[in-house]
Formats: C-alpha cells, sequence, structure tokens
C-alpha cells in the first residue's frame, strides 16, 4: 500500500468543500451513478462496494437502488471524508449503508463478498490502480461486477477547461506525466479497459457517456463551487495577487456565461464508463 502524505493532505483540506456542495455534486453526476449502476448490473438486494465514495456518493444513492435487504459500503482514505459521508447517511436515516476509512488496495473485507464494485472519478488518483483493481477484484463475488467511471479527454469537458484555461495564462501548468494520478489520468479510450484485462477481469468494455452537467446556480456560484472542489485551482489561485485574481475572475466569469441557461449551469460531458466481470 503506497501513501503520499501530500494527496492525503490534499484530500482533507478538500473534504468540507465537498461536503458543502454534496448535494449540487450528487445531482451533477447523477447521470455517471446512474450509468454505473446499469453497467454494474445493480439491483435489489445486492451488496456493493463504492470505492473513492467522498462525502457518500454515489454510495447513497446506489443504497435505494438495493433496497433494505441489500447493502452499500462506501471507503475512502480521507477520514474527514468518511465523516461527510456519515453526516449524510444519519441525515437521510439510511440502514443498509456503512461507510470505512480503507484504501483500495487494501480492503478490509473478506473475498466474494459483493456483488458489484463501482467508483465513480476514483481509479485516476489511486497510487496503483491495476493492485487496486485486483484487490476490488477479490472481494467480489464470482460473476460479480466492477464498474468504474473515468474522465474522457480534458478538451472534451468544458467543466474543467474554462476555469483551467484562464489560470494557466497565469499560472505554470507543467503536464503531469502519463501515469501520474491526474483527473485524465485514463482519459483515453482503452488505457483502463485493457488494465481490466491485464489484472484478470473477464470480458471488459467501454462505452462513451454524453450528458449534460446541470447545475442549477449563477455563473458566479457555479465559480465558487469549481475553485472550492479542485485542489488544483485553490493552488493555483492562492498563487495569485489580489489584482491578477480579479482578472482571471472576471474572465472566468465572462468564459462561464456561454453555458449558463435560464435554469443554471449546463456544460457538455463525455465520460468513460468502463466495466468488466470476476471470473466464475
Amino acid at each position: 500500500m503506497q501513501v503520499d502524505p501530500a494527496v492525503i493532505d490534499a484530500w482533507s483540506v478538500a473534504a468540507p468543500f465537498w461536503e458543502k456542495h454534496r448535494e449540487m455534486i450528487r445531482q451533477m453526476f447523477a447521470p455517471v451513478t446512474q450509468a454505473l449502476i446499469e453497467d454494474g448490473l445493480i439491483g435489489s438486494g445486492h451488496a456493493v462496494l463504492d470505492i473513492a465514495t467522498g462525502p457518500g456518493e454515489p454510495a447513497l444513492s446506489i443504497a435505494s437502488v438495493v433496497g433494505p435487504e441489500g447493502k452499500v459500503i462506501g471507503i475512502d482514505p480521507i477520514p474527514e471524508m468518511v465523516a461527510a459521508a456519515q453526516r449524510a447517511k444519519n441525515y437521510r436515516a439510511f440502514k443498509n449503508t456503512q461507510f470505512v476509512v480503507a484504501f483500495a488496495d487494501d480492503l478490509p473485507f473478506p473475498a466474494d463478498t459483493f456483488d458489484a464494485g463501482v467508483t465513480r472519478f476514483g481509479v485516476m488518483f489511486f497510487p496503483c490502480p491495476e493492485r487496486a483493481i485486483r484487490e476490488i477484484l477479490r472481494v467480489l463475488k464470482p460473476g460479480g461486477k466492477l464498474a468504474l467511471a473515468v474522465w474522457h479527454l480534458a478538451e472534451r469537458n468544458p467543466f474543467f477547461y474554462v476555469v483551467s484555461r484562464i489560470l494557466e495564462r497565469y499560472v505554470d501548468s507543467p503536464i503531469p506525466a502519463p501515469d501520474a494520478p491526474d483527473a485524465f489520468r485514463f482519459a483515453s479510450p482503452g488505457k483502463l479497459r485493457e488494465m481490466l484485462g491485464e489484472a484478470g477481469a473477464i470480458a471488459p468494455s467501454e462505452r462513451m457517456l454524453q450528458f449534460k452537467i446541470q447545475a442549477a446556480i449563477s455563473v458566479e456560484n457555479f465559480w465558487t463551487l469549481r475553485c472550492e472542489m479542485s485542489d488544483k485551482l485553490r493552488k493555483k489561485i492562492a498563487m495569485l495577487s489580489g489584482e491578477q485574481l480579479a482578472e482571471v475572475k472576471r474572465q472566468s466569469l465572462e468564459a462561464l456565461r456561454e453555458y449558463s441557461t435560464d435554469r443554471g449551469m449546463s456544460f457538455p460531458a463525455h465520460v468513460l464508463i468502463v466495466s468488466a466481470t470476476k471470473s466464475s
């Protein structure tokens, strides 16, 4: 198990912001959650593992699908995220959901425990994704399904690039190494699918999910949400002078208005849904 303290610290700092915007994040990425439910063949009575659950999603949405006869366990390596997920669970009085601090490559569960395992935008940040996939497969029941959601190319996702491209004019932004933890680590079609096969999964497949990221908020409030959600953006913004920050915000709000509608923000999005089966 590899642990980078800087990464843990960054996500710990981010946890209060993800909890603050939890409901909006749930709504924005509901189509991705639905795709994971479909490709994971998740249904009533199933036991499901949500890896990198953050403040409790998609675990809590999946809990409604599996019902009282099923169970969902969400794991995350960040205690602050797990605490936020627990608060969300308590607020909704869910009885079939549990949250645990754990790493994807060292799961505290017996083999053959879960009918399905999912992760929504988590696998890109695993220190060793192939080892984590093998560990997730270990805890799936024979014939169990694994479904993973990762971002497609950055240029196809203005949710990311509208603000980041403007910031890049003011702050150096080195291109990450091909296999460094990054939101677009598995953006190239086939890359994650091939890894699933190499890890021992059966019949790995991939599909492109095209949808709209909908956020019923103003342009200004989206700017705040986007900057608070992203550790990279927050760090870059902290490097700006007051004058630079004012200019970056002005340019960002102007660019974001292209995606503003009478119902709030709407961004075209492209996500890869990669799935496979554990051998029987």
